[in-house]
């Protein structure tokens, strides 16, 4: 019992530094896109999804590896933590040196060759990040679960923190909106010529910052680059290399495939940059969803393999893949029919795009699905499955991207969305059927998913021009699914008991 507990504070702490971090960030869109034109904010979603790539090149697999070699009875855990860090110090050195060697012919790449800088702070977050991502490893291995969360929770609220500080407090009062009698303190702060730059830079401040925070799990390590026993680590971490790759075109090369295939002038008036800045923004109104899968994984991971041994655990799965799905339909539903509502969070120059939430939400339901269904290779320990399947997602996305962006623009990149996670849950279920059959009312399941958007397209479909009737209507709706829901399946539950 007492370590049931430790793990369940563990996972707490663990994960709740993650949901909390990713719904603080979340914060700042509103900002963002009040702040910054389109183009501005396509600047940063596109070097940003760059930055996604290289920071699984950065760390190569070598943060699990870590885990795996620490955690061997013959290993000594501060030989191996001495060894990775070794190793990527000196990787992350190369790379680096690298980009800074090419910053130039990068930023002329993206098209602002004057903004240079950008890479150059890019190029050191990334160092940076690598280089911690091993002591806060360190601090997972020694469960400092409490010291682990908080680090991570303070470089956040430094973030967000210090955007606010520049972007909103310095701004207004430069522009006298208020506080005028500390305009001059404010001229002398803050440049809206800097644009995004402020955010690059806060990134790069923040990010160092967590250098001195980590200093008494920096201040043990001890250089010793050790080729030979560094193999077996390399071995193990390269699969995972190419599976965090093939994971990352899911999420964030539309972006880069936008700005290159998108053609010139599809949207009258709108850039490419601006367009990409758009459809992040937009994207961002799928953070619901996906705090909602967020939080699900970090409690339901455990519960399935605590749960394997058990005779009736299929069973149990195939229940909580039903719940998870019908919370998250309720959740695509409610946000699609009150999109409006949800559209204050993103700045008016943004709202071009909106039609690719509802797309976008549906696609995340579907990887929740996916991260369900994951669950009978990781029981049978075939997580090699998992790497072929996350291959054959990125295909579909880089595929369907090239095919659809040139027709459908920022909704063709949507639906290549969709389709991937629908494609990724479908290989995953029928393997599943081979290997671990766990019997999900399929029918069920469907039929929810299909009933909740059969009452977004009646939303769409039906438009009413008054505010508090549309609003009702729309509110009716979901209403109608809860409803739905109710008489299906708590009815008959009660009726059982």
């Amino acid at each position: 019992m007492s370590i049931a507990k430790k793990l369940v504070g563990q996972t707490a702490a663990y994960g709740l530094s993650s949901i909390v971090g990713r719904a603080l960030n979340y914060l700042l869109v509103p900002v963002y896109t009040r702040v910054f034109l389109p183009e501005e904010y396509g600047v940063v979603s596109y070097l940003y999804a760059f930055v996604a790539f290289f920071n699984i090149v950065y760390t190569y697999g070598m943060e699990t590896a870590f885990f795996r070699f620490a955690n061997k009875p013959e290993q000594d855990p501060k030989a191996v933590y001495n060894r990775v860090l070794s190793a990527i110090l000196v990787s992350s050195t190369i790379f680096t040196g690298i980009l800074l060697l090419f910053t130039q012919q990068i930023a002329d790449y993206i098209g602002y060759p004057e903004q240079r800088e950008y890479i150059v702070w890019l190029a050191l977050v990334l160092a940076i990040d690598a280089l911690v991502a091993i002591p806060f490893a360190w601090l997972r291995h020694q469960n400092k679960a409490i010291k682990f969360a908080s680090i991570k929770l303070a470089n956040i609220l430094l973030t967000v923190g210090a955007n606010l500080f520049f972007l909103v407090l310095l701004r207004h009062i430069y522009e006298g909106q208020y506080l005028t009698s500390l305009q001059p303190l404010a001229t002398s702060l803050y440049n809206p010529d800097f644009g995004v730059g402020y955010i690059f830079l806060i990134n790069l401040v923040a990010n160092a910052l967590l250098i001195p925070m980590l200093w008494k799990e920096l201040r043990i390590f001890r250089f010793k680059l050790d080729v030979e026993q560094l193999k077996p680590m390399l071995r193990y971490a390269w699969p995972l290399l190419f599976m965090g790759l093939a994971g990352m075109v899911n999420e964030v090369i539309d972006r880069i495939l936008l700005e290159r295939y998108l053609p010139e002038g599809f949207y009258p008036g709108t850039s490419n940059m601006a367009a990409v800045g758009i459809y992040s923004a937009c994207y961002k109104l799928a953070i619901f969803m996906t705090l909602t899968i967020q939080a699900f994984r970090y409690a339901a991971e455990p519960f399935f393999f605590s749960q394997a041994k058990e005779k009736e655990s299929p069973k149990a799965f195939a229940l909580v893949m039903k719940w998870f799905v019908i919370a998250c339909a309720f959740i695509y539903l409610f946000i699609s029919t009150n999109l409006e509502d949800f559209a204050l969070l993103i700045g008016p120059e943004y709202h071009d795009g909106l039609m690719v939430v509802p797309v976008l939400l549906l696609a995340n339901l579907f990887l929740g699905i996916y991260y369900n269904l994951t669950v009978w290779f990781k029981l049978t320990d075939k997580t090699h499955f998992g790497t072929y399947i996350s291959f054959g997602g990125a295909a579909i996305t880089i595929v369907f991207n090239l095919l659809l962006i040139p027709v459908l623009g920022y909704m063709g990149s949507a639906i290549a969305t969709l389709i991937c996670y629908v494609g990724m849950a479908l290989a995953t279920y029928l393997l599943g059927n081979v290997h671990y059959p766990i019997p999900y009312p399929v029918k069920t399941i469907l039929g929810y998913i299909l009933f909740a958007t059969i009452l977004v397209l009646a939303a769409f479909l039906v438009p009413i021009d008054n505010f508090w009737l549309r609003h009702g209507y729309h509110l009716s709706l979901s209403g109608v699914f809860l409803a739905v829901v109710w008489f299906r399946e708590w009815a008959y539950f009660l009726t059982k008991k």
